[in-house]
């Protein structure tokens, strides 16, 4: 019966279109449920590219997109030509790059010694106060680190109580790069090790136990077993934060910069606050956001291949 049923299956096979109808049958409310979320990013991401189109014109707001003149690449020539241009670019490569490693090294060691932790009311209590400064704004963080970091401020007066001297650590440009790192990763680090920790959960605990057996220590399994079950995720992380080596951050930087840092300080994102929208210069504006976001999506593609290669984890 079994050899006769078979047979009948290959004599008489399901049209592609039927298994198609019946695919769509099943996974329709998942389509459904997917449209609101497609139409507001169409919307809201999509829609808006029609404004590229601004960063070759002389765009005037009066005469529009379809009324302004077409320059071509004037834009984009004075962008590199502009004396500012290449000290920002360089800014944002090196806050950027700073945020990235550090931003990856320091989850990933505090969640090797988050994990080593036995009691795990007191791990529960450390991991929850080292994530909460991720949910407040940078609105209030720059605050505080302005009220704090000032030539009065809190920092200041222990150091000189100390005998040390004053530091202008929102002043001085690269006190100011130091500051930045620093108060990124103090906000993110701890969000970021649950990435790790979630990693750390899905090794077998019969591997500790048996390299315990096998008379290995504590620091030869966290190198041996530990270490290598977090590199495939940290790649990942890395990868993806490659595709931000363009974005300083604006909100952190906006907050805390003054013109007397805009020499180590000011990144791309606030070098077009000021050109485009406070000096009324939307085309060069938007050709400098535009480049940034090709060298953006380069670098995506790029940290995605060499992903691929060296790691062999596919993200998609």
């Amino acid at each position: 019966m079994v050899n006769q049923a078979g047979s009948d299956a290959q004599r008489f096979p399901v049209p592609p279109s039927k298994r198609q109808r019946e695919r769509w049958s099943r996974t329709w409310p998942l389509h459904v449920m997917l449209l609101p979320a497609a139409i507001v990013i169409f919307i809201f991401a999509y829609v808006p590219m029609s404004g590229l189109i601004m960063g070759f014109q002389d765009f005037k707001p009066y005469d529009g997109m379809f009324g302004s003149k077409y320059v071509g690449l004037k834009h984009f020539k004075f962008m590199f030509d502009y004396p500012d241009s290449k000290q920002v670019i360089w800014n944002t490569l090196i806050i950027s790059g700073l945020k990235i490693v550090f931003g990856l090294l320091v989850p990933f060691v505090f969640a090797i010694l988050l994990n080593e932790i036995r009691k795990l009311l007191f791990k529960r209590v450390v991991q929850t106060l080292v994530y909460l400064p991720h949910f407040i704004s940078w609105v209030i963080l720059g605050a505080i680190l302005t009220d704090m970091l000032g030539s009065k401020g809190i920092v200041n007066q222990t150091m000189e109580s100390l005998g040390l001297p004053s530091i202008f650590w929102l002043g001085d440009g690269d006190w100011f790069r130091f500051t930045v790192v620093v108060s990124d990763i103090w906000q993110n680090f701890g969000f970021n090790t649950i990435v790790f920790l979630a990693a750390l959960a899905g090794v077998n605990p019969s591997l500790y136990e048996a390299a315990e057996v096998d008379g290995a220590t504590r620091w030869k399994q966290t190198l041996h077993i530990t270490v290598p079950a977090m590199i495939p995720i940290a790649v990942v992380v890395g990868t993806l934060s490659l595709g931000n080596i363009l974005n300083g951050g604006f909100d952190q930087i906006f907050n805390l910069y003054n013109s007397l840092v805009y020499d180590k300080g000011d990144i791309i994102d606030t070098f077009v606050y000021r050109t485009a929208i406070l000096n009324g210069q939307y085309s060069f504006g938007t050709a400098v956001g535009l480049f940034k976001s090709i060298i953006g999506l380069g670098m995506i593609v790029f940290s995605y291949r060499m992903a691929y290669k060296y790691a062999g984890y596919r993200i998609f």
